[in-house]
């Protein structure tokens, strides 16, 4: 096939854009924008094509699933699902990755990888933000298992869906792959991939500092109340006597507060206790003090304590309670009050820690304290109530309040919505995009969430980047680089052996891949492969398999609507890409080549 002037031309296009996304000289969405600009400036797209990737099945899916995604977060579920990882992988690292990647790449086999990553995504960055664990160290494991699980079930990925239909060469059916025939390899896929991550990931994750976990004070409350100290589990053993909070003079004797109490027995939870709760033994209680009082508490009562939340984990973690500073405003109801007579525990499930008033910090005796005009009191309260508090114009905030309201009484609308939406992708076959806008249309018409917190919650940078990248794509395939490219490599390959036919079909299709989307280049390369099996003497089933498969060996750089999807909530870059996807795409490439010859 000659090299015409438009190869030649979509070629240079290419190489430019790797060169912008290698070296970041301007984001990586503005140059979805550019590609999306100049193909058709330079005719090697319609201005049709040029624009069609904004309405791509995949790119409506993504703003779909992020908006379900959204909505589960939005009532707690994802909070809910971090919690249950974090009793199991606690606070290592490398168990969460694990944990997450594993269950995220399982879900990938039997619905659209988008899909899955972007509903755990919101988890994953809780989880992050409770265990200090960077999101790029959770999130770029997820995002290549999410697309590695593609390859565990015929339904697992859009190549594999089409790759039945495409057994036909020279007039020839060949026999059909069932459901799980690839599952073998998918697996080995999936185990290399979380080894890889597991043996590699000090060296090949960015190398970012980990976060830090601040105590129960931001930094700059810490320079003011300092003297707060930090929160501690403490649990009352057997043979304690019942007191009431009150009769304990927790607060005036040792300059503690207790924000959380939990009893064993009746599994009851309260993020507030009142002066007239009794507690027992074995109920298990919160303390925000400093590290001598609470020494001091413990030894008194015989209590035991520990600096980490197992029993509270979830229930104080930062994503859901924290700790404001509120100003008493000039026209504050609570002016001439004491915080007792206010009742902040009973009415609002506000914890009181300290307050200035004047030049005075005052912790143990807060209770008979007057409220004056410009008083500053330090609270431990929801997010959700600080939202609330914030609205009654009594405190004025100092810092801006994290989080949003959580709508808990939404969960179960949210649940059947994705219940729902995934009855009709994987049972009644409606197209993806369809039925994720669907789940996104009744998340919205159930109150989940607003129509503007929907659009505030899609990435468009992500959206643009795609589109961009879609009718690049579309110009290969237009202007016949795409075939050229297969063509010259297969003649240099001349009659190969079985091996290293896969081996060349393998890369081929991985290099496609990166820049045309997965289903044009299965639909290129599978005929062309099947061919050359023949004329080799191999199998073409198994070359027309090695295409489907490795049309998801696509790591390298963020193109994969996947790797898109995570790559500014991750804070990543395109070197982190690199990096991490080199070996990933090296790994893929051995496992793949010798599961097919193992197993086929």
């Amino acid at each position: 096939m000659p090299i015409t002037p438009d190869i030649i031309l979509v070629l240079v296009v290419l190489v430019l854009v790797i060169l912008l996304f290698v070296f970041e000289w301007v984001r990586v969405d503005m140059v979805g924008i550019m590609v999306m600009v100049c193909l058709p400036l330079l005719g090697l797209v319609t201005p049709e094509q040029a624009i069609s990737g904004l309405s791509s099945n995949a790119v409506v899916s993504i703003i779909a699933v992020i908006i379900i995604g959204a909505g589960l977060d939005k009532t707690g579920v994802m909070n809910k699902l971090a919690h249950l990882i974090l009793r199991v992988a606690g606070k290592d690292e490398t168990k969460i990755t694990s944990m997450v990647s594993a269950t995220v790449a399982g879900i990938s086999g039997f619905m659209q990888n988008i899909g899955a990553a972007a509903l755990f995504m919101p988890a994953a960055r809780r989880i992050s933000a409770q265990t200090g664990v960077p999101a790029s160290h959770i999130l770029l494991p997820m995002a290549f298992c999410a697309i590695i699980g593609g390859t565990l079930t015929l339904v697992g990925s859009s190549p594999l869906i089409l790759l039945n239909d495409l057994l036909v060469v020279q007039g020839v059916k060949y026999e059909h792959f069932g459901m799980f025939s690839m599952t073998p390899i998918g697996v080995l896929l999936v185990i290399a991939a979380l080894l890889y991550f597991r043996l590699l990931g000090k060296w090949i994750l960015p190398p970012s500092k980990q976060v830090k976990v601040h105590g129960p004070l931001s930094p700059m409350l810490d320079k003011t109340y300092h003297d707060i100290g930090s929160i501690y589990e403490m649990r009352i053993p057997s043979g304690f006597q019942e007191q009431t909070l009150s009769e304990l003079r927790i607060r005036s004797n040792y300059a503690c507060s207790v924000v959380a109490a939990y009893n064993p027995v009746t599994h009851k939870r309260n993020n507030a206790p009142l002066r007239d709760d009794t507690l027992g033994p074995g109920d298990v209680l919160a303390v925000i003090g400093d590290k001598q009082f609470i020494c001091k508490l413990a030894a008194d009562y015989g209590w035991t304590y520990s600096a980490e939340l197992k029993v509270f984990s979830d229930d104080l973690s930062p994503t859901n309670v924290g700790i404001m500073e509120g100003i008493v405003s000039p026209r504050s109801r609570l002016v001439g009050k004491t915080i007792g007579e206010i009742e902040l525990r009973k009415k609002l499930g506000v914890v009181p820690l300290a307050a200035f008033s004047g030049h005075e910090m005052i912790i143990s005796d807060l209770s008979n304290l007057t409220i004056s005009e410009g008083d500053a009191l330090l609270l431990h309260a929801k997010w959700s109530t600080f939202h609330q508090l914030k609205d009654q114009n009594d405190l004025v905030f100092t810092e801006p309040i994290q989080g949003e309201p959580i709508r808990e009484e939404k969960a179960p609308w949210a649940l059947g919505c994705l219940a729902v939406t995934m009855f009709m992708i994987l049972v009644l076959d409606i197209q993806l995009s369809i039925a994720l806008l669907f789940g996104a249309m009744a998340m919205i018409l159930g109150r989940v969430l607003t129509i503007d917190e929907a659009y505030r919650s899609v990435d468009w940078m992500t959206v643009f980047l795609l589109a961009g990248l879609i009718p690049l794509g579309l110009a290969f395939e237009n202007t016949g680089a795409a075939k050229m490219i297969a063509d010259m490599l297969m003649n240099a390959v001349g009659v190969p052996s079985p091996t290293v036919l896969l081996i060349c079909i393998g890369l081929l299709t991985s290099f496609f891949t990166l820049f045309t989307s997965n289903v044009g280049a299965t639909v290129l390369l599978v005929p062309l492969s099947m061919n050359l099996a023949l004329s080799c003497g191999a199998d073409p089933r198994v070359a027309a398999m090695t295409v489907a498969l490795a049309a998801s060996n696509t790591f390298i750089l963020p193109t994969h609507q996947v790797n898109a999807l995570v790559m500014r909530p991750a804070g990543l870059k395109s070197v982190d890409y690199l990096r991490a996807g080199t070996g990933m795409t090296i790994i893929f490439m051995i496992v793949l080549v010798a599961g097919m010859q193992v197993f086929f």
